[in-house]
């Protein structure tokens, strides 16, 4: 059975585990060695978790994480892949690999999208690499291109007054 959970200020350790599983890899190419999550560019998605603006949920089956979705909000001086301005939140989301293509992810969603701290926003935006498979599911939950460059999409979802989308 898989419970979904709103975080608490003490999850940045669990982020920062799931955040790695957000990290996508090319087909064929090896996956990245793990330290790669405390370089200066994607720490800021779990340092100092708790603070204004960060919401999320856990996807937990048998006390073990096996994803998450959240929200966080960057600065222009401290701009995460997907900024588009200091008002609007980036999206990330991991699942764990034996756990991928089960709904789980649309379930994350669901969830956040149906979370009045996060309705309060009117945007919130993404960067997703252009070979990535959650590209349909960002696409099935309204989220389109905002720009994008060789590699990679910045996408952005306007919530309105009603964000859950079934």
């Amino acid at each position: 059975m898989i419970i979904i959970r709103k975080t608490s200020n003490s999850d940045e350790s669990k982020i920062k585990k799931m955040l790695y599983h957000a990290i996508h890899v090319p087909e064929g190419r090896p996956p990245f060695s793990e330290s790669i999550i405390d370089t200066p560019e994607l720490s800021i998605y779990y340092k100092n978790w708790g603070k204004i603006g960060d919401s999320g949920y856990l996807a937990v089956c048998e006390n073990k994480i096996i994803g998450a979705v959240w929200i966080r909000l960057f600065s222009s001086e401290n701009k995460g892949y997907g900024y588009i301005s200091n008002i609007i939140p980036e999206l990330s989301i991991a699942i764990i690999p034996e756990f991928r293509n089960k709904g789980i992810g649309t379930d994350l969603m669901k969830t956040l999208f149906n979370d009045p701290e996060v309705c309060k926003y009117k945007t919130i935006s993404l960067s997703v690499s252009k070979d990535n498979k959650a590209l349909s599911l960002y696409k099935r939950f309204g989220f389109e291109v905002y720009s994008e460059d060789e590699k990679s999409y910045i996408m952005s979802k306007e919530l309105g007054k009603i964000c859950i989308n079934d």
